[in-house]
């Protein structure tokens, strides 16, 4: 499991977390404020796009991990609070 502390949402989350890879993980991002955030794995083949509401919803997405996998969130335009993810080995 990676796990990271909350960031301000206004930094974003831009990191190369080390996975085991092909094999399957869940990426669950959850942000508390106001706004949304847009997540972005890279390469895509290991994930899709996804917008994370700012409400404290988890959004849960399964990802292949591929040998290097960069993972992007960046604030939508007005966005404020914190977000914190975690990935696990399903």
């Amino acid at each position: 499991m990676t796990a990271k502390h909350p960031e301000r949402v206004t930094d974003g989350i831009h990191s190369e977390p080390t996975l085991d890879t092909g094999k399957t993980h869940r990426l669950s991002p959850v942000c508390f404020g106001n706004g949304s955030t847009d997540v972005k794995l890279i390469p895509p083949s290991a994930g899709r796009q996804t917008q994370v509401p700012c409400d404290q919803s988890v959004v849960q997405q399964r990802i292949t991990a591929p040998k290097q996998l960069r993972l992007d969130v960046d604030a939508a335009k007005g966005t404020t609070g914190v977000i914190a993810w975690q990935i696990d080995t399903v």
